[in-house]
């Protein structure tokens, strides 16, 4: 299994084949429907920078942090989703969650050397995975803030990168 530190380089991304199964490790941003589309109104503005963290070589997980643990929501939800080509320009070249996402999606993702990358929802694992977790912006949110998460290694299967995706032609 191919392990990936954060910050992860664009010829770490360049370097992976869908399917193939890699444990990442490091600072994890931490957000779901709520907080992402806000998180790119910063980037869009300039104001990342405001929130003491870098996009730069990231991974964006879609989830929300509670007490329960964490576990990955659908990707393909438009808010979400529709965050991954902001994002992407800014930095982040791994996109952590589940289900399929759009052809167009899949060939963005490529232009920017980044990624998608499904986890398994196994919320007992990554919460014993998790060294430390912080809010970082909106935490008039709540479990769906924007945190950091410190992993000691999160499992995670490549499902799109490079223009190809383990959901085929239509990304259904």
């Amino acid at each position: 299994m191919k392990i990936l530190e954060v910050p992860i380089q664009p010829s770490d991304i360049d370097s992976l084949s869908i399917g193939e199964p890699v444990l990442i490790k490091g600072d994890i941003l931490a957000g779901r429907d709520a907080v992402l589309p806000r998180l790119c109104n910063l980037v869009r503005k300039g104001e990342v920078e405001k929130l003491g963290i870098t996009l730069e070589g990231g991974v964006v997980f879609h989830t929300a942090v509670s007490p329960a643990g964490i576990g990955p929501t659908s990707s393909n939800k438009v808010e979400i989703e529709g965050s991954f080509e902001t994002l992407s320009q800014a930095g982040i070249r791994i996109h952590l969650g589940k289900g399929a996402i759009s052809p167009n999606t899949v060939s963005m993702l490529a232009r920017e050397h980044s990624c998608f990358a499904v986890i398994p929802p196994v919320t007992a694992l990554l919460k014993d995975r998790t060294l430390d977790q912080k809010v970082v912006g909106f935490p008039e949110l709540g479990m769906e803030a924007l945190h950091v998460l410190e992993s000691q290694g999160y499992p995670a299967i490549i499902a799109a990168v490079n223009g190809k995706s383990v959901f085929g032609e239509t990304g259904k």
